[in-house]
């Protein structure tokens, strides 16, 4: 129970659904880890369970100004941080193409996919003091096709733009030891799918090859998988964990 034994991490959007569940595996296996997420209480109470490895930082991750302070705090508690787990997201509104305003459209792509370039910006140059970068975006099936009802385009747009921006990166900072890769999960029993479906995944199960909804920890052992060293010839990579989704 050590495979993250001198790793210190940023977690965004660790409040709740699989960012709760990637920070409990993290600390666990032996990483410091931040917790950062706009829903203070249940930040703060996450934290508090983890222990003094884990520490929350309220963080609007589409301000850069805040990744900044993030990452100033995160050196100050922990030193340089050496892994980055994007994952915070926003599904937006469940509407067409033709009548999705302009504003909701920016509010998707500033959470999902501006803040995976501003974590990236900001938290690269503590990953290079440190030698050593792992960085996992949370991407989705709708960064690899874009079909089974996504909620908009600009949710499939900003999806597609992480799985774009990890290859980039992955070329850019691979010869400074810094690894990019990013995760594209299908449907994951988290409390965004419930809201946004009104079902606990009964009724998406008939589109799914294992016949299930995953329960967010089968993702954390991925993330966990590419933060740690075993992972250490993998970059510029999708990992697709979708129980066979998009095979069909």
């Amino acid at each position: 129970m050590a495979r993250l034994t001198g790793k210190v991490a940023i977690i965004t959007g660790a409040s709740r659904g699989m960012g709760t569940s990637h920070a409990e595996k993290f600390v666990a296996e032996g990483a410091k880890v931040v917790l950062t997420d706009t829903n203070e209480v249940a930040g703060k109470a996450l934290a508090d369970k983890l222990g003094p490895n884990g520490i929350f930082i309220r963080h609007d991750v589409s301000s850069l100004d805040d990744w900044y302070a993030v990452v100033d705090a995160v050196e100050k508690a922990f030193g340089p941080v050496n892994v980055l787990v994007n994952n915070a997201g926003i599904l937006g509104p469940v509407t067409k193409t033709a009548k999705l305003s302009e504003a909701d459209y920016m509010k998707v792509c500033s959470v999902n996919q501006h803040a995976v370039f501003f974590g990236m910006k900001a938290t690269i140059p503590s990953m290079l003091k440190a030698g050593i970068g792992s960085i996992v975006n949370i991407s989705s099936i709708a960064g690899i096709v874009a079909n089974y009802g996504f909620p908009s385009i600009a949710y499939v747009a900003s999806k597609f733009a992480v799985r774009g921006m990890t290859k980039a990166a992955a070329i850019e900072y691979g010869p400074k030891n810094i690894r990019v890769n990013s995760v594209h999960p299908g449907f994951i029993l988290t409390p965004m799918m419930v809201e946004a479906t009104d079902d606990n995944g009964g009724n998406a199960t008939s589109m799914i090859p294992l016949g299930r909804i995953a329960d967010p920890g089968e993702v954390s052992n991925l993330v966990l998988f590419l933060a740690s060293d075993e992972a250490s010839y993998i970059t510029g990579a999708e990992h697709v964990i979708d129980a066979g989704m998009t095979a069909q």
